[in-house]
């Protein structure tokens, strides 16, 4: 009896205590703390203008700022323009013209995306610049005189992250013009619209949410590029940002410029949602799709200009990177094989804890389908379109504030610590990369996702299972291809980013992404040729995916229409 008495009281108390948390709900709770782990990141950055380092924000605003606001201003109007041209172009001849090569442009002219922005910087910079192979064989051949523009300006920049981002547009642009089907079109042209009227005023208004939100996407990359901008020396938010950090050693300061960079992009998709209101775009089939067959010089005009594209964003970087890894095989030693080991085990790591947390986050969202939980999730997916520089100062603003109050607690009992658990740790990076490729791995899964069946964790749930047993026993097995398609996503995203690695990996902690860094600084583009081709190799991996989802969801039975020739 007394045994009794003495428990009840704790059952009680425990039961009292844990009461609130069953009124949430755990789903929802887990929800609600994935989404605050991003926000507080997000918080802190902007909480830096409360406490600003007045001394180096005075020289970053006497020498900098204005230079800063001005290169991102041209740079986003500029590779705007640059992805809208080359992917609505492109999307529009593959899709719905007949012309010599379109099926293999159809799938080849998503490549470009294996190459990361730094890469095709280097590259361009290395082959043309004055002292470059392309210059100097011209010089030899044509005119000793002959100085071509330099590659190091706006528009070279512009066209290097051009070529690379595009493809964002292109897809989402594509599956638009085929969804269409032919009827439209044909009735624009019953109307008297000429094939050109067609596509201005039928098919490209149409096709506009596409186009706005690959756009976004490749505006989204623009904004956060630091390895192209640094090639370049083109001065924007993420290299003022990683100065004011590593030059002026001031983490304030480097918190007020990503607070800017942050209230830009919050600005740039507030007007993006606003521009493109309830739009949605249906790729349903709506009938077949007859292509115009081009004849003539149109004809090879479109392959003349797809074949361009490909070349110079896919092609002549590959080439080029393949022979000069090839003279410095030297470098291919342990140093070379410790730095791929880094690469991979980060990239692995973080797209383990990545998709699991996103497969418990789409269950949470159906498991309890409110308003406050899919609020939750939505914020948990928000930080792909934070720049990894943004990312890292908010956490390393948090982790500084934590070693220094954990030293502050241990000092008494084992002495000082020097303030150093969490920042510059392996942990530190692991969290940014989670929190930056969330809705990576959350898109992948929760696109698998539905096609299971509520019924499958209804009758589950009927026979005695508990959720936790429901995800292992049902949903993992399942969804294993979904599972491991995010995986694969996440990790090669890891293994391609550079600033958040830059700016809070370990001492002595390099990846491959580093080491282009560090050659390019340098300008010895040949050297960082060898762990280029390797990222390149590695970004093809999703690429591939991506290009065989294509050609299974082509249309096979579609001919090309005896329609006239896109007229001018």
């Amino acid at each position: 009896m007394a045994v009794a008495w003495s428990r009840a009281p704790r059952r009680g108390l425990i039961a009292t205590l844990l009461d609130p948390l069953r009124r949430v709900g755990p789903w929802r709770l887990f929800a609600l703390g994935m989404g605050t782990l991003l926000f507080v990141p997000i918080a802190v950055t902007l909480a830096s203008w409360l406490t600003p380092d007045m001394e180096v924000w005075r020289h970053i605003q006497q020498t900098l700022l204005a230079e800063i606001l001005g290169n991102t201003v041209m740079l986003v109007l500029g590779v705007g323009s640059g992805v809208l041209f080359l992917g609505v172009s492109l999307a529009w001849l593959t899709a719905r013209c007949d012309f010599p090569g379109r099926g293999l442009f159809d799938w080849a002219l998503i490549l470009p995306l294996a190459v990361p922005t730094y890469v095709l910087a280097f590259v361009f910079v290395g082959l043309f610049e004055f002292a470059g192979p392309v210059q100097s064989f011209l010089r030899e051949t044509v005119s000793s005189d002959l100085r071509l523009p330099s590659i190091r300006s706006t528009p070279g920049l512009i066209l290097v992250m051009s070529l690379v981002l595009y493809p964002y547009v292109y897809m989402l642009s594509r599956a638009a013009f085929l969804s269409q089907g032919t009827a439209p079109m044909e009735a624009a042209r019953v109307q008297g619209l000429s094939a050109w009227g067609s596509f201005f005023r039928v098919a490209l208004p149409m096709a506009r949410p596409a186009i706005a939100a690959g756009t976004a996407l490749a505006l989204m990359e623009t904004l956060a590029d630091f390895g192209a901008v640094s090639v370049f020396n083109f001065e924007t938010f993420t290299t003022a940002i990683y100065r004011a950090w590593f030059g002026y050693y001031s983490l304030a300061a480097a918190g007020q410029l990503a607070a800017l960079l942050l209230l830009i992009i919050l600005l740039g998709l507030t007007a993006e949602k606003a521009a493109r209101g309830r739009a949605r775009f249906d790729q349903r089939q709506a009938g077949g799709v007859t292509r115009i067959p081009l004849r003539g010089w149109r004809a090879w005009a479109a392959t003349g200009f797809a074949a361009s594209v490909l070349f110079l964003g896919f092609l002549l970087p590959v080439l080029q990177l393949v022979i000069w890894g090839w003279g410095h095989l030297a470098d291919f030693n342990e140093r070379y094989l410790e730095l791929v080991l880094n690469t991979l085990t980060l990239g692995a790591v973080s797209a383990f804890i990545t998709v699991t947390i996103a497969l418990l986050l789409a269950y949470a969202r159906r498991v309890q389908p409110d308003f406050i939980t899919r609020r939750a999730v939505g914020a948990s997916t928000l930080g792909y379109a934070l720049p990894g520089s943004v990312l890292a100062v908010g956490i390393m603003i948090v982790f500084t504030w934590l070693d220094h109050r954990v030293a502050d607690l241990l000092e008494p009992l084992v002495g000082d610590i020097g303030g150093q658990l969490l920042t510059g740790s392996v942990f530190a990076l692991i969290i940014a990369y989670v929190m930056r490729f969330m809705a990576v791995a959350f898109g992948a899964v929760d696109s698998a996702l539905e096609q299971i069946r509520p019924s499958l964790r209804e009758a589950a749930r009927s026979l005695g299972a508990r959720d936790w047993e429901i995800i292992r026993r049902i949903y993992i097995p399942v969804l294993r291809p979904g599972l491991i398609t995010a995986a694969l996503l996440v990790g090669v995203d890891v293994m391609k980013e550079m600033p958040a690695t830059l700016l809070l990996r370990p001492f002595g902690w390099d990846t491959l992404a580093v080491r282009i860094f560090e050659f390019t600084v340098e300008g010895q583009w040949e050297r960082a040729a060898l762990p280029a081709v390797t990222l390149v190799a590695v970004g093809l991996i999703p690429v591939i995916f991506l290009v065989s989802r294509t050609v299974r969801k082509h249309p096979r039975n579609q001919k090309p229409a005896a329609a006239e020739a896109l007229q001018t």
